[in-house]
């Protein structure tokens, strides 16, 4: 027995081993006052899921870090500040860790990770507000009001033990669809005015439902789901754009597609628990309209931008009843990047370069969205209007809307979005502004 005893101590050593060798860790912790803000920031040597939650009496927010250890980190905790009365953080028996911040008073968190960037590794982020604090917009000045990040929300596809599709060579849909968002990620980072959030760094799996309240917890302002879709006739290939169809699929195909995706799990749509059902169908009705257009909207600068780096199977924005993109206050879109049963688009994707292109052509159309739409009090808002200002042409005989989008480097979806357009149909002396040019 005593020789038994010691055979499991020395394999739960082992265990424990193998567990902190394979786990992300905390490499320090900072905390900031700024205004009514508190914001704690965790320094991390590599990629992780976190889930976030309060608990009261006392007020808490609890921080779990999955695969993840604060190893020396516990010994140099810096000094609470602002709305944390003290942070405590522990290593779980279950391989993740957990930081808990006392609060002084009920507050209001919001996380989200950063890639790493500007002289910086990964971290993750947790804001503290009063509950009773006005949004920044409305309680900063106007040139503050202007310094705002937009978010963009990136949801790779499936993970940990819902793998998706798998392509004839192997490749799985999970691992493809992360590295493409990681990408695209990288991108939002480096672009001035924008920050990126995705819904899971690593091979972990999320219910639908999930996807969304961490987005909508992030304070998203657009929400994109990237996946890689599959067909039992291998012949079949190209990138689709969805976004969400309150009366079902517009064909067959979208159908099934809409099908395949939603049986990851059961859990979907929009829970208004303290409305009446007349009240909540009217406020969910109205907001879920007016994110559908402008999902629409950035669904055809995506398609534009993936139609110039390989082929689109349908040119125009594809309607399918996914549950990720039940969002009533979020435009949301979903991207099949390609068709990971054809071997020519399993090729592809296998390829670091295309999902490099992948990544830089869904860019360039959120790019271009926002800034023909950009959002109040943010920098995106201030940069627009200075580009406006600066970039403008005036329509002269013989000019065409293809000429000029040529002439300055930007696509003619965005031309015309950028001054709302019907058709490419102008006039002479008519005045266009000029988007920002798309990235190489």
């Amino acid at each position: 027995m005593r020789g038994l005893r010691m055979t499991v101590g020395c394999c739960a050593l082992l265990l424990a081993g193998a567990l902190a060798a394979q786990s992300v860790q905390v490499k320090d912790v900072r905390i900031a006052h700024t205004g009514e803000r508190t914001r704690v920031v965790m320094d991390l040597d590599g990629d992780t899921t976190h889930n976030l939650f309060t608990l009261a009496n006392p007020n808490r927010v609890v921080v779990d870090l999955s695969a993840t250890r604060f190893a020396g980190t516990r010994a140099r905790l810096p000094a609470a500040i602002g709305l944390v009365g003290n942070i405590r953080v522990a290593d779980r028996e279950n391989g993740s860790a957990r930081l808990v911040l006392d609060l002084d008073e009920a507050a209001r968190p919001k996380s989200f990770a950063l890639q790493p960037g500007a002289g910086f590794g990964h971290r993750l982020v947790v804001d503290l507000y009063p509950l009773d604090a006005a949004p920044a917009a409305v309680k900063t000045s106007p040139r503050q009001a202007q310094s705002r990040d937009l978010v963009v929300a990136i949801d790779a596809g499936h993970g940990g033990k819902d793998p998706g599709a798998r392509g004839r060579g192997g490749l799985l849909e999970k691992d493809v669809v992360l590295r493409i968002s990681k990408r695209l990620a990288q991108l939002i980072e480096d672009e001035p005015g924008m920050r990126p959030y995705l819904t899971r760094s690593g091979d972990s799996f999320l219910k639908l439902g999930e996807r969304m309240r961490r987005a909508q917890n992030a304070g998203a302002d657009l929400f994109i789901s990237i996946h890689a879709d599959a067909f039992s006739d291998r012949r079949v290939r190209g990138a689709s754009v969805y976004v969400l169809s309150n009366k079902g699929a517009s064909d067959e195909a979208a159908k099934l597609l809409a099908e395949r995706e939603n049986q990851a799990d059961l859990v979907g749509g929009v829970s208004l628990n303290d409305k009446d059902d007349t009240l909540a169908a009217v406020l969910v009705d109205l907001s879920q309209n007016a994110s559908l257009e402008a999902s629409i909207e950035v669904g055809d600068l995506l398609i534009d931008e993936l139609g110039r780096i390989g082929k689109v199977r349908k040119p125009t924005v594809q309607k399918a009843g996914f549950k990720v993109l039940k969002s009533p206050d979020i435009p949301s879109v979903l991207i099949e990047t390609a068709f990971i049963s054809n071997p020519h688009d399993e090729s592809n994707l296998q390829s670091v370069q295309y999902q490099q292109r992948l990544a830089r052509a869904m860019h360039n159309g959120i790019r271009d969205y926002f800034y023909a739409n950009p959002p109040e009090g943010t920098r995106i808002a201030a940069l627009a209007k200075q580009q406006r200002s600066e970039r403008e042409h005036v329509i002269r005989r013989g000019d065409t809307l293809s000429e000029i989008a040529q002439r300055y480097n930007v696509s003619v979806s965005s031309l015309r979005a950028t001054n709302r357009l019907s058709s490419s149909r102008i006039r002479i002396g008519q005045v266009l502004r000029i988007p920002p040019t798309r990235g190489i």
